[in-house]
C-alpha cells in the first residue's frame, strides 16, 4: 500500500491539530503531607486574604475546616480500578438507565431543542453526558465541596491542581453566585448535575432559564446549557458525530501497528490512541464497520481507539467528550448511550445483550450545520 504510506508520511510532517490543553496532573507515587492540616489551611488563609478574600468569605467557606481522609483514600484508589470495558459498559448502561434517558429527552424536547439550536449539541449528546454524571440529576453527591478540596489540595499527589480549584470556589462564593453551604458534590469536589469542578463552573456554567442565577444543582435548564456551552467550548461541530465500532482484521491491525503513528501530545487517553487520518485512508487499509461492510466515504478525519475486545474509529467531536473527562471508557459509553436514544444508531452495549431498537436510525457520520468553537481550561480529574 505505498501511497497510503506516503499519505502518512505527508501527514506527520503537517500536523492537523495545535496541542491539546494542558490536564490536570497525572498521578505520581502518593508521599507524606510536609505539614499538618493545621500548618497547611494556616497558610492558605493567609494567601486568601492576600489575593483581597474578604474575612467574612474566608469565615463561611475555609476557616476551621478538617481533613476528610475517605476523599484521600478514594483518591488513591480511584487508578487502580480498571474492570474492562465490557464491564465497564455493561455496569454503566443498565436497561434502566436507557430507558430514563429516553424518558428525559421527552420531558425535556423543548428545551433541548432550543439549547441544540444555540449550542449546535444534541439533545442525545447532553442527555447521555448528564446520565453518566448523575443519572439525569438525581445522584450529585453529598461531600463538601470546600472539605473535598482542601483535603486534596493538603495531600501532595495533585496539590498544585486542587489548590486552585479551592481558589475558584473561594471566588464563586465571593462574587454571590451560591453560598457556601449549599456547594455539596463528589468526592473529588465536582459539583451540581454537571460535575462541574469550580474552574468550570467559572468559565462556562450558564444562566439559561433567565432567573439572574447560574445553578447547576436545581435547574435542569442551567445544567444543560452549562454542559453544551462547556462542549462547545471543548471543540464540538454540529457536522459529525462522535464516531462508530469496527471491526480490524488481522492483517489490517498487523498494518497499523507498523504504519500508523500513535498520537504524542494530550492526556493519557488521546495518546493512547493512533493519529487522525481520512476515512478513505482507514477503509483502504482493510478495517471495515462492525458488520463487515465497507466504510462510507466520508470526508473526515477518524483516530483509532482500541479498547482490547472492541475497536472504534472517532471523529473530531470525540476529543470533546474526552475534554470532559479524560477517559475512553468513559467517552465511548457516552457514545453508546447517545446512540441508544432518537437519532442515534444504536451500538451493541454487551454481547449478551443487543442494542434496543432506535425510534429512528440514521447512516454515520450525519452532516447538520456548523459551529465556531474556542480553547478551553480542563474540567477535572478522575
Amino acid at each position: 500500500m505505498p501511497l497510503i504510506v506516503l499519505f502518512l508520511a505527508v501527514f506527520l510532517l503537517f500536523p492537523q491539530e495545535s496541542p491539546a490543553p494542558a490536564q490536570a496532573p497525572a498521578a505520581d507515587t502518593t508521599v507524606d503531607a510536609p505539614l499538618t492540616f493545621d500548618a497547611w489551611l494556616s497558610g492558605v488563609i493567609d494567601e486568601a486574604r492576600q489575593r483581597g478574600f474578604r474575612d467574612e468569605v474566608i469565615r463561611q467557606t475555609i476557616a476551621g475546616l478538617e481533613p476528610l481522609h475517605r476523599v484521600i483514600q478514594s483518591d488513591r484508589n480511584q487508578a487502580e480500578l480498571n474492570p474492562g470495558f465490557g464491564r465497564y459498559l455493561s455496569s454503566h448502561l443498565p436497561p434502566t438507565v436507557i430507558r430514563n434517558g429516553r424518558d428525559a429527552i421527552d420531558a425535556n424536547s423543548a428545551l433541548l431543542a432550543r439549547i441544540d439550536a444555540q449550542f449546535g449539541v444534541p439533545a442525545r449528546l447532553l442527555v447521555a453526558i448528564w446520565g453518566m454524571e448523575t443519572r439525569y440529576g438525581r445522584v450529585t453527591g453529598r461531600t463538601p465541596v470546600f472539605q473535598a478540596l482542601a483535603t486534596l489540595a493538603w495531600e501532595p499527589r495533585r496539590a498544585d491542581y486542587f489548590r486552585g480549584e479551592l481558589f475558584q470556589a473561594l471566588m464563586m462564593v465571593d462574587r454571590g453566585y451560591i453560598d457556601a453551604s449549599s456547594m455539596t458534590g463528589s468526592w473529588a469536589g465536582a459539583m451540581g448535575q454537571t460535575q462541574f469542578m469550580p474552574s468550570s463552573y467559572m468559565s462556562y456554567s450558564i444562566d439559561f432559564d433567565g432567573d439572574g442565577h447560574r445553578d447547576i444543582w436545581k435547574s435542569t435548564p442551567d445544567a444543560l446549557a452549562s454542559i453544551a456551552n462547556y462542549l462547545k467550548g471543548y471543540g464540538w461541530s454540529g457536522d459529525w458525530s462522535w464516531g462508530r465500532e469496527v471491526r480490524v482484521p488481522a492483517d489490517a491491525d498487523a498494518y497499523i501497528k507498523s504504519f500508523v503513528p500513535r498520537r504524542t501530545e494530550g492526556c493519557y487517553a488521546k495518546r493512547n490512541m493512533t493519529e487522525r487520518i481520512p476515512m478513505s485512508v482507514w477503509r483502504d487499509i482493510g478495517v471495515t464497520a462492525i458488520d463487515g461492510t465497507p466504510l462510507p466515504a466520508a470526508d473526515i478525519v477518524a483516530g483509532l481507539v482500541d479498547v482490547g475486545e472492541r475497536k472504534f474509529l472517532v471523529y473530531p467531536n470525540y476529543y470533546a467528550i474526552l475534554g470532559y473527562n479524560c477517559a475512553h471508557y468513559y467517552a465511548l459509553t457516552v457514545g453508546i448511550l447517545s446512540d441508544q436514544f432518537p437519532g442515534g444508531s444504536p451500538v451493541r452495549i454487551s454481547p449478551d445483550r443487543p442494542a434496543a431498537p432506535s425510534t429512528r436510525g440514521t447512516a454515520r457520520p450525519k452532516p447538520s450545520r456548523s459551529r465556531t468553537a474556542r480553547p478551553a481550561a480542563p474540567r477535572r480529574p478522575r
